[in-house]
């Protein structure tokens, strides 16, 4: 039985300066896992967006309802990741994507 196709979410603020490098590492992220998996996004202050998807910083990307940065306390505002080298970044690094996927989809 195929595992089930993880929802994948995007959340950024109006304006995030960091929201395309987000945009653009999930893109590789996805494709690099080679299973045309689609994302859906959203603008933290539309007034539609799910209450699990609230008060995260910018830019944020959610699988299944939770942050793949599963350290990170809730905060509006920018965030910057641990890009596993021991800089940070304002977007998650691609390696990060890809174990939140592997963990997420099965």
């Amino acid at each position: 039985m195929p595992a089930a196709t993880p929802k994948v979410e995007l959340i950024y603020a109006p304006d995030c300066p960091n929201v395309d490098r987000a945009r653009e590492r999930l893109r590789q992220a996805i494709g690099e896992r080679r299973q045309g998996l689609h994302w859906a996004e959203w603008c933290s202050d539309d007034p539609a967006l799910p209450d699990y998807a609230r008060g995260h910083g910018s830019p944020t990307i959610l699988i299944d309802e939770r942050d793949i940065a599963a350290d990170h306390p809730k905060a509006s505002s920018c965030r910057l990741y641990d890009q596993g080298d021991g800089s940070l970044h304002p977007a998650p690094p691609v390696a990060m994507i890809l174990a939140a996927l592997r963990t997420r989809s099965g």
